[in-house]
């Protein structure tokens, strides 16, 4: 199958074929670094992760741009409440940020470019909207004229005498729906030099200047938040288009991670944080917790349902461990046509891991029938599809230890999967007297078994 991909400007699924054959260009909204990253900032991460392990799985090279925007009012107001530079409170949560995406097991970019550092090519993008009348400078600062730009409001659907931009009116404004390219310098605050004077860029500028700058005036796929619509996306198509460039051919946008109905929110005081999460659970499980739903469905959060996922994880791990000790080595295999169906229909990972989920079924039922050539050509291809989501047990990023994976766990695991596959055996040959011998031996040092459809389960007792 070809790749379908959910086009929020079409507002319908669309074949995907790259601008360019052989290559895939995506340009991703990375965070603003304000504080510490919470769940919700890391999924559309992830979510584009998987998407780009899809797409070099198919055999695309990739070219993937995550901006850093370090620059912007919460980042200066912070800083100066914590009497700190604003350049080292970026720094240090820049550092935070590329931290937990790395704890996460996401590809690192191509290129992490900074808004601090595309100065030069916001200003010529400026220049070129200005000499086409698509904007204006008054009093120090540049705005973007809505009005001349007629496709204005196709992204997001907004209607033109509906548009509020959130912005502080200002009296150099022509019209209240234009938005900010450029803001004119405050005392105390970091400015750069203009033909129009000193200041510093508008969010919405940043992305297209850089985007454009690693990508070229066209690319395949702009990615964010569906948070990021309006007005963010909506000003960079319009800003860019009116320039004269063609920008994204596809915009695709993940759904939020909420917590009591609402959108998680450092404003709101509703988030969780990565380093918190990695305190209670592996890094791997919190991936797998938040690429299993559609990257367009809202993952509503709660603890039980993150430990209902990381027992998901586990099944995959358990199932692979058995393998390994009773049937040999498993190489990686080749992924079912199910599973590239699943994830060619717009990226279904629900669809995906179901599939995966029913090969390790049946690779417990062929282990459990003593066929141990069959259980590791199951093995194989629930390593293949694993691999693919960024959550196979054996790749030795998450088999030699991430977070709570620490080498004396590992050292239990294989004990404790030693001992199941011991009772495993005695219940086969109806010894259930040495079978119950087993249980009560992990029972006593605090591990509890649970038979499932999956195969036997376990947890360490607190």
């Amino acid at each position: 199958m070809v790749l379908h991909l959910y086009d929020t400007a079409a507002k319908s699924v669309r074949e995907f074929r790259p601008a360019r054959s052989g290559t895939a260009s995506m340009y991703v909204c990375g965070a603003t670094v304000q504080g510490v990253p919470h769940i919700g900032h890391v999924r559309g991460a992830l979510n584009y992760d998987v998407l780009r392990r899809w797409l070099l799985h198919k055999g695309l090279d990739v070219l993937l741009v995550r901006n850093v925007t370090d620059i912007d009012d919460k980042i200066l107001d912070k800083a100066a409440r914590a009497d700190r530079p604003w350049w080292e409170w970026a720094a240090t949560h820049e550092r935070a940020f590329e931290g937990a995406y790395d704890a996460l097991g996401c590809l690192p970019p191509s290129v992490a470019p900074r808004a601090t550092g595309h100065v030069p090519q916001m200003v010529e993008l400026m220049r070129r909207l200005v000499e086409r009348g698509h904007a204006y400078a008054a009093d120090g600062n540049v705005y973007f004229a809505v009005g001349s730009f007629p496709g204005y409001g196709t992204l997001s659907g907004q209607r033109l005498d509906e548009v509020q931009q959130g912005e502080t009116q200002s009296e150099g404004k022509r019209d209240p729906r234009d938005f900010t390219l450029w803001k004119r310098a405050k005392p105390g605050e970091p400015a750069w030099d203009t033909p129009w004077g000193p200041g510093r860029p508008g969010w919405h500028l940043e992305c297209s200047a850089m985007a454009t700058t690693y990508l070229g005036s066209e690319f395949d796929i702009h990615g964010g938040g569906v948070d990021l619509v309006f007005p963010h996306h909506e000003n960079e198509r319009a800003q860019s288009n009116a320039a004269g460039d063609e920008f994204a051919r596809f915009w695709l946008h993940n759904a939020w991670v909420t917590l009591s109905g609402e959108k998680m929110s450092k404003s709101l005081g509703n988030v969780v944080s990565i380093p918190e999460m990695l305190r209670r659970y592996r890094a791997v499980e919190l991936r797998y917790y938040l690429i299993q739903p559609h990257y367009r469905s809202t993952i509503e959060y709660s603890d039980g349902a993150l430990s209902e996922a990381a027992q998901g994880y586990r099944r995959i791990e358990q199932f692979l461990r058995r393998v390994t000790t009773s049937a040999g080595e498993v190489r990686i295999g080749r992924t079912p046509a199910d599973f590239a169906a699943a994830l060619d229909d717009d990226l279904g990972t629900p669809q995906a891991f179901a599939v995966l989920h029913t090969a390790v079924r049946d690779g417990n039922a062929a282990l459990d029938a003593g066929d141990g050539e069959k259980a590791r050509e199951l093995a194989g291809a629930v390593r293949a599809m694993a691999g693919v989501l960024g959550v196979d047990p054996l790749d030795p990023r998450w088999a030699e230890g991430s977070g709570r994976e620490t080498p004396l766990r590992q050292a239990l695991a294989g004990l404790v999967d030693g001992l199941l596959e011991e009772r495993q055996r005695a219940r086969a040959e109806r010894d259930f007297g040495r079978a119950d011998a087993v249980r009560d031996r992990l029972l006593k040092a605090g591990i509890v078994v649970e038979d499932t459809p999956n195969g036997p389960q376990w947890t360490v007792r607190d």
